[in-house]
């Protein structure tokens, strides 16, 4: 279907050619025509098949940000660090005390900030006493005045922890702190799929020379479907990967059985940073950077965005120069005007370097391009430690990298077998030839409070 584009509208009707699509049976229409014996006119045939959509295949994203590393268990565990200072929510409960959230780590003689979000206000005070129920403290200000200044408005205090002080001649802090790190999981699932032909069919020839984005190319069908099948379990392989949710309890997956797995999606939702709206202007980008200052502050980022937000992305930028307000900037040849001129951005430095590409599974109109309801994600590059609980001690492991199930005697990265007596297989009675695909994987997010989803 041809899309009409009206730019005084910025709209386009139409929509997106999704047919011919996967089916289950050969059918006549994937053949040009049949002969017709009383016609003397023979029509003019293009025997190749043209690739009209291109590469169809989505499966890119983990090659190029993520690792792939064998795994013996159902159970995939790990710990991070945890923040190493403290911080807390409160209320302020009297004119000397202020009551937390939860429960807290803040000890006597301890010297910590208030801040209240809803005036502004910020005192300073020494911890004097804390209440047996482990989440009331009174504090003395450091100022003349107490805590009248303070709102009463639920949780709108923030407070952390800056030092301490002590007189003269007295003991020593009273109890003391545990490290805190995060044990985290995830669990691998098993993918499989299945392309069956008959002996008969794999015999027929058709008009038309087939050809697949792995380069085969012939006139027997099946070939292409048979490599269309490979091909569309590769990219489940990613897909699976970055959709994958764990079953919840009570869910009605769980009660048949299956666990599901925490896919890059569900882990940036639930451990890392959300972000939504339009990139319209530079302070977006500064909203992310701050978010960043706050986590663990890498310094080299990767963007992978669907077409509109790297537009909007381009835009802010080509702001920043100055002809981006009222004409455009050559960047190519010496910048000569008569040359090319490129309007788009492969990176960008404000405070942390970021590298912007666009991601094909969030512009596939079969895909998450039909959606549009997640615009991208920031991914940190290079390695974080981690303690490996299989391997019981320290290890370097990418942000973001695959586990797939391996031992010694067994191998389920990628796994492909022929079932049948055609094709060349003589391993069963059935007059067909049945490759079977299968792989058993977990994704692994390290970090997942440096990743951001945009949305």
């Amino acid at each position: 279907m041809a899309q009409a584009v009206n730019f005084s509208t910025n709209a386009i009707t139409g929509g997106a050619q999704l047919t011919p699509a996967p089916v289950k049976a050969t059918l006549s229409t994937n053949y040009v025509g049949t002969f017709d014996f009383l016609s003397h006119e023979l029509p003019d045939l293009y025997e190749k098949e043209f690739e009209r959509f291109g590469n169809r295949s989505i499966a890119s994203f983990l090659r190029l940000v993520g690792a792939e590393m064998p795994s013996t268990s159902d159970l995939i565990k790990w710990s991070e660090q945890g923040r190493l200072h403290v911080f807390g929510t409160a209320t302020k409960a009297t004119s000397s005390t202020i009551t937390f959230t939860a429960a807290h780590n803040v000890r006597l003689n301890q010297t910590v900030v208030i801040n209240d979000t809803s005036n502004g206000v910020t005192i300073k005070a020494l911890v004097t006493g804390i209440d047996v129920d482990g989440v009331t403290v009174t504090v003395a200000p450091y100022s003349a005045a107490n805590l009248a200044a303070l709102s009463t408005t639920a949780s709108a205090l923030k407070v952390f922890v800056y030092g301490s002080e002590f007189k003269k001649g007295t003991n020593g802090m009273s109890g003391s702190l545990e490290a805190k790190s995060d044990i985290l999981e995830t669990n691998p699932i098993i993918i499989k799929d299945k392309y069956e032909v008959n002996g008969s069919d794999m015999a027929q020839v058709g008009w038309i020379e087939v050809t697949t984005e792995n380069g085969a190319s012939g006139y027997l069908w099946y070939l292409k479907s048979e490599h269309e099948t490979r091909l569309r379990f590769e990219d489940y392989l990613e897909m699976s990967m970055v959709e994958g949710e764990p079953a919840a309890v009570g869910s009605a997956v769980a009660a048949a059985g299956y666990k599901g797995t925490k896919g890059l999606f569900y882990e940036i939702a639930n451990r890392g940073n959300v972000g939504t709206g339009a990139i319209t202007e530079r302070a977006d980008l500064e909203n992310i950077i701050k978010v960043l200052d706050k986590e663990g502050a890498i310094q080299e980022n990767v963007l992978f965005v669907n077409r509109k937000t790297s537009f909007e992305i381009d835009t802010v930028l080509a702001a920043q120069n100055n002809f981006g307000s009222s004409g455009a900037s050559y960047g190519l040849f010496d910048n000569e005007q008569d040359m090319a001129l490129n309007l788009g951005f492969k990176g960008f430095n404000l405070g942390y370097d970021f590298y912007k590409t666009d991601w094909k599974y969030l512009n596939d109109a079969t895909t998450r391009g039909s959606i549009s309801d997640i615009d991208g994600v920031l991914v940190p590059a290079g390695t974080l430690t981690v303690y490996d609980q299989v391997l019981g001690k320290n290890a370097k492991r990418p942000f973001l990298h695959t586990r797939y199930r391996k031992s010694e005697t067994e191998d389920r990265k990628y796994k492909s077998w022929i079932v049948g007596s055609a094709g060349g297989a003589s391993n069963s009675e059935l007059d067909a030839m049945q490759v079977n695909f299968l792989s058993e994987r977990a994704l692994v997010v390290l970090g997942a409070n440096n990743f951001m989803l945009l949305k």
